[in-house]
């Protein structure tokens, strides 16, 4: 109700575990796309963006600011200008992901090889969805897939988007068994569903994912 639109618009960021946060205000952008807060001693980073709206912005100024906004590909990125020019944080995004609005960021990854951009933070580049999607994972723990794996509550599984493949099926299916040899016990997607196990329930479902790709 109108009334409890403020109570609603503090509870933004919303807690997930620990320091991992989503933030709501999904853009049209980014075809509705969620994003999320990662606070960290050594400084925040936003994954993927959210609109650009006061209520989040306070917000996360509140929970110390960004250091980084890690771009997963090149639809999720919604107003990350606005958001680099008002925290002044260092844009992250693979190469051949650069469009014309996205030419200035400050961190332009490139090959195919993971890259480190601090102890407990990894970027790992799986091409499929698009030629140079990434994923970040946190601690082997959390991994932030964008828009290469999420849960699906009708299949019942992990899943990629086949119908939203944009560079190569093939790819895809590679990039999901390069993944299969890191840990991680939740994914936080931008399309479909969180999903959230132990180790070994994880690498059960990559396998049932992996399977189901390959026979899609």
């Amino acid at each position: 109700k109108p009334t409890e639109i403020k109570s609603v618009q503090e509870g933004f960021p919303l807690p997930i575990l620990d320091n991992v946060y989503h933030c709501g205000y999904h853009s049209v952008k980014s075809y509705g796309a969620a994003s999320y807060l990662l606070v960290r001693p050594d400084g925040n980073i936003l994954i993927d963006s959210p609109r650009f709206t006061s209520p989040i912005v306070k917000n996360i100024e509140a929970k110390g600011g960004i250091r980084y906004l890690y771009l997963s590909h090149r639809d999720d990125v919604a107003d990350h200008q606005k958001f680099q020019e008002h925290f002044n944080c260092e844009r992250i995004l693979h190469e051949d992901e650069i469009t014309a609005d996205t030419k200035d960021v400050e961190i332009k990854l490139s090959g195919s090889a993971e890259i480190a951009i601090a102890p407990d933070v990894l970027i790992i580049p799986v091409p499929g969805h698009t030629k140079g999607h990434t994923v970040l994972l946190y601690q082997n723990k959390v991994l932030f897939s964008g828009d290469h794996l999420a849960w699906s509550d009708r299949l019942k599984q992990l899943v990629a988007f086949k119908d939203f493949c944009w560079y190569s099926w093939q790819e895809l299916i590679s990039s999901m068994e390069k993944l299969t040899y890191y840990d991680f016990e939740w994914i936080l997607p931008g399309h479909g569903r969180r999903y959230h196990g132990n180790l070994a329930e994880v690498r059960k479902q990559m396998q049932i994912c992996l399977t189901w790709m390959k026979e899609a």
